[in-house]
């Protein structure tokens, strides 16, 4: 999946939590699949934090500072 599609789904997931209509075995499993689902974007976001990184205006690498 996509970033943008794993982050959707997980803001989906949250709502339906947040909601308080789901049954204990329901929280658990989407509880579960919400965590697999941050660890995929924490990992496409450090990928393309990385990848930001090596282009620059001239073309030289360059940190970026955490914000």
């Amino acid at each position: 999946m996509k970033f943008e599609d794993n982050l959707k789904r997980l803001e989906t997931i949250a709502a339906r939590m947040e909601s308080g209509e789901l049954s204990l075995d329901e929280m658990i499993a989407s509880f579960e699949e919400g965590r697999k689902l941050a660890d995929e974007c924490r990992k496409d976001l450090e990928s393309i934090r990385l990848r930001i990184e090596k282009v620059t205006a001239n073309g030289e690498l360059a940190e970026m500072k955490d914000v």
